[in-house]
Order: C-alpha cells, then structure tokens, then sequence
C-alpha cells in the first residue's frame, strides 16, 4: 500500500468552507475534497478515502488536487464549462409563434402542424422534438388541448341558432304543458 500524497492547503478551513457556501455545486464538490484534504493535512489521506468522504470518483479527486498544486485556489474555482446551448429561435420568431399559438383562430391540429408551419414561415428544417421541446418550456402548451368552440365556426350563426332554438324551447315547453293538460 502508498503512501497518501500529503499536499499543503494554504487556505484556513473556514475560508474553504466560506468559499463552498458562495459557489455553485460543481465548484462545492472541489472544495469539499479540499477541505477534507486540510482537515487530514498532519497524517495525509489518500485519494480513495477523500472520494468514498465526499461522494466523487477517485480520479476527480487526483484532477482538482493536481489543480490545485498546480493552480492553487483560482484554478479550482475555475472551470470551462460555457452554459446553456443559445436557443434555436431568435427573440422575432420566439415572438410569431408565441402570437400564433395564442391566436384563437390559428386552426393548428398539433405539433406537427406547428412544426410545418414554422418551417414555411422561418425557411429553415426544425426537428419535431426541438418544437415540442422549445414551445413546451417556453409556452406551457400542451399535446391535446380541448378547444372551447370550433375554429371555422360563424359567430353570426351560432346567434341566430341561439335565437332560434330558445324560441322553439319555449314553444316546445308550451306543447308539452299543453299535452299534459289535455
């Protein structure tokens, strides 16, 4: 069995752990092994033990301690990861399908619909995933949606129909008493 590699930690133990409440997960995990580190700095602890203590691979632990001897304290609380993919929509087309998804009178069957449209619209291939993904996280829309009243329907009929059939409830209502009656 080694001998566990014993580096010095410069930072005190409440710095690191000051440092571990203001940063992000990813950067918290470093800094835990770091101060598990400092914690067993007289007697050393082995890369093994510090990963089962702090829930990492043994080999990250060798990465962030190779880090620090090399980069001391900036370099673990750097990283090169760049953050979210940018959005495959632009804030203009954002715009238009927000507007036609929100348009009563648009007439879309659903996503593939969408898709199609979009595709005419923006003269660009979408896949359908990425719609659905995109309008689902940005517009809480849904696959199936009962709609409240037909898209093509004529409102000037529907009054009519409505005038109509409460005249004949009404005469039908009569009839009915009148039946009774008899």
């Amino acid at each position: 069995m080694s001998i566990p590699k014993q580096i010095k930690i410069i930072e005190t133990e409440q710095e690191i752990k000051n440092l571990i409440k203001k940063s992000i997960p990813f950067i918290a995990q470093r800094l835990r092994v770091l101060l598990v580190i400092k914690q067993n700095e007289t007697n050393g602890i082995s890369k093994r033990e510090v990963s089962k203590l702090v829930g990492v691979d043994p080999n990250s632990v060798q990465n962030w301690r190779t880090i620090y001897i090399n980069k001391g304290i900036e370099g673990i609380l750097k990283h090169n990861k760049t953050g979210f993919r940018p959005s495959v929509f632009s804030k203009e087309q954002h715009q238009k399908i927000k507007d036609k998804l929100n348009d009563p009178q648009n007439g879309l069957q659903g996503y593939v619909e969408l898709k199609e449209w979009i595709e005419i619209e923006f003269n660009k291939k979408f896949n359908y995933r990425t719609v659905w993904n995109y309008c689902v996280v940005n517009f809480k829309s849904k696959v199936k949606v009962a709609r409240k009243s037909h898209v093509k329907k004529d409102v000037e009929a529907v009054d009519i129909f409505k005038k109509t059939s409460a005249d004949s409830v009404k005469s039908n209502g009569l009839l009915k008493k009148k039946n009774m009656n008899s």
